[in-house]
């Protein structure tokens, strides 16, 4: 991402990030699925709490 600290207006800022967005090279797809890393909450008993 283009560095935007320096512009004060809102709007030259907008424009500038866009831009930058548009020319950065697309993310490769995921090779893990989403929330994989994510600690896995064993099933308790009705009533009890989890964390």
């Amino acid at each position: 991402m283009a560095n935007t600290k320096k512009i004060e207006s809102t709007e030259e800022r907008k424009k500038v990030k866009r831009t930058a967005r548009k020319k950065a090279a697309p993310k490769a797809k995921r090779t893990t699925p989403r929330g994989s890393n994510k600690q896995k909450i064993k099933k308790l008993v009705r009533g009890a709490s989890k964390r």
